[in-house]
C-alpha cells in the first residue's frame, strides 16, 4: 500500500516540477501561444490534485500507528500545490519588462513615468475618498445632533401642554363645585385642589 503512495509521490514531483516551470514563462508569452501555456498548466493542474486525492485515499489505508509519516507528508504537498496555485494565478496577469514594453510601444523609461503616474492618480483617488468619507460622517452627526435637539424640543412642548390643559381642567372643575355647593362648596373646592395637586 505505501508502494502505492510513493508511486503518486513520484508522479506528483515531475508534475509540479513541470508546472513550476511553465509558470515562470507565462509572463514572457502574449495572445494565443500565453492561451495555449495557461490551458496546458491548467490541465497538469488539475491532473495534480487528482494525485493527491489518491495519495489521501491511500493514507487512509495505512494503519493509525504508521500514518502519521505519511500525514506529515501530505500536508507539505498541499502546501506546495496551494503555493503552485498562486504563482499561476499571479503569473496569469503578470508581463515581463520586455513583453510589457512591446505592448505599450514604448521605451522601459516612458514605462517607468506612466507608472509613477498610476500611483500618483491612485494616491489622488484615496485622498479624495477618504475626504468625502469624513465630509458625510460630518453630515451624518450634524443630522443626528439636529434629530435629538427638535425631539427635546417636541417633547418639552408637549409636557408644557400637557401641564396647561390640566390646569384649566382643574379650574373648570373648582368652579363647578362652587356653583354647585355654595360655602360647602368653597371647603370642597379646596380640599379637591389639594388631593388632586398632589398628583401633578
Amino acid at each position: 500500500m505505501s508502494s502505492d503512495f510513493e508511486s503518486y509521490e513520484q508522479d506528483f514531483a515531475v508534475l509540479t516540477a513541470e508546472v513550476t516551470g511553465r509558470i515562470g514563462k507565462v509572463p514572457k508569452l502574449v495572445g494565443d501561444e500565453k492561451k495555449q501555456m495557461v490551458a496546458n498548466i491548467e490541465k497538469q493542474l488539475e491532473e495534480a490534485r487528482e494525485l493527491l486525492e489518491q495519495m489521501e485515499l491511500e493514507v487512509r489505508e495505512i494503519p493509525p500507528q504508521s500514518r502519521g509519516m505519511y500525514s506529515s507528508r501530505m500536508r507539505s504537498y498541499k502546501q506546495e500545490m496551494g503555493k503552485l496555485e498562486a504563482d499561476f494565478k499571479r503569473s496569469r496577469i503578470a508581463y515581463s519588462d520586455e513583453v510589457r514594453n512591446e505592448l505599450l510601444g514604448d521605451d522601459g523609461n516612458s514605462s517607468e513615468n506612466q507608472l509613477i503616474k498610476l500611483r500618483e492618480e491612485r494616491a489622488h483617488l484615496l485622498d479624495n475618498t477618504e475626504r468625502l468619507e469624513r465630509s458625510s460622517r460630518r453630515l451624518e452627526a450634524g443630522y443626528q445632533i439636529a434629530v435629538e435637539t427638535e425631539m427635546m424640543v417636541m417633547l418639552t412642548s408637549i409636557t408644557y401642554l400637557h401641564g396647561v390643559l390640566r390646569e384649566i381642567w382643574l379650574e373648570r372643575k373648582c368652579i363647578f363645585i362652587w356653583k354647585g355647593s355654595g360655602l360647602l362648596g368653597t371647603r370642597q373646592m379646596l380640599i379637591y385642589w389639594i388631593e388632586t395637586s398632589k398628583g401633578l
